[in-house]
């Protein structure tokens, strides 16, 4: 019997993999990172049981609003719907108005369904995708009313600038939706992405500023807590809102 040679490793078990994250977009350069760590049993819950009756499955084909809300009316599409309070608050607010909610983190998604359970809205619903993809592939030209980005991630460091949602090519994508005199409403507390939002509006053909620069914040956005704490310590918030031209 030959002696195991002394440098000889034996194989370490195989790994187990670990568990594959959701796909929720496909493009090289996302505007969102998914955060890790696992979900609490009551947010996966809250997804499992609410995505089927108030979500919305991203697909490569137009969305039809009226057999999505069982109605023809104005949409709104709001991108990056954090926990939803914000989202719901309006769409409970204008009730003659349909409004869909994108957001990619599984919290967020639980949250803003258990609120539309919770206050029984029916002109509310949720997509867990890539804006970027949901807008070129399900949402018709001149459709859109209105388009909300409230504080999305400013990527403050340099390098990571190219990471922004609102960037030349995607604020074209949003514009050519909008129906003529529809909305875009961003919202921002670092003033150097806001600085950059305003260059990327105001250059872009379909739209024209509803102010000199910055508007004054709309009746319809409510405060959130952190931004009214912020506000209390003189931190600043830009508005901006634009309009299609006709």
């Amino acid at each position: 019997m030959s002696a195991t040679p002394p440098d000889h490793v034996p194989p370490a078990p195989e790994a187990a993999e670990p568990e594959a994250a959701p796909r929720f977009s496909r493009q090289p350069i996302r505007s969102f990172v998914l955060r890790q760590g696992r979900m609490s049993d009551a947010q996966k819950r809250a997804i499992e049981e609410g995505l089927p009756r108030h979500g919305i499955r991203y697909a490569v084909a137009p969305l039809d609003y009226a057999s999505t809300f069982g109605r023809q009316g104005p949409v709104v599409l709001e991108i990056g719907c954090g926990m939803g309070d914000t989202t719901a608050k309006i769409a409970a607010a204008q009730p003659e108005r349909d409004f869909i909610g994108i957001e990619v983190h599984g919290p967020g998604v639980g949250n803003l369904c258990k609120l539309i359970e919770a206050q029984a809205l029916t002109n509310l619903r949720v997509m867990q995708h890539d804006a970027t993809e949901v807008v070129r592939d399900m949402i018709a030209p001149d459709s859109l009313a209105g388009v909300h980005v409230f504080f999305p991630d400013p990527w403050p460091k340099k390098r990571h600038h190219k990471r922004r949602i609102l960037q030349p090519a995607f604020v074209h994508e949003l514009a050519a939706r909008l129906a003529p005199g529809g909305y875009l409403h961003c919202a921002t507390d670092w003033e150097e992405y806001a600085q950059h939002m305003l260059e990327v509006l105001s250059a872009e053909p379909l739209l024209q500023n509803t102010a000199s620069d910055y508007a004054p914040r709309p009746d319809y956005r409510p405060l959130t807590k952190f931004e009214a704490r912020g506000l209390r310590l003189g931190h600043g918030v830009w508005d901006l809102v634009f309009t299609r031209k006709a």
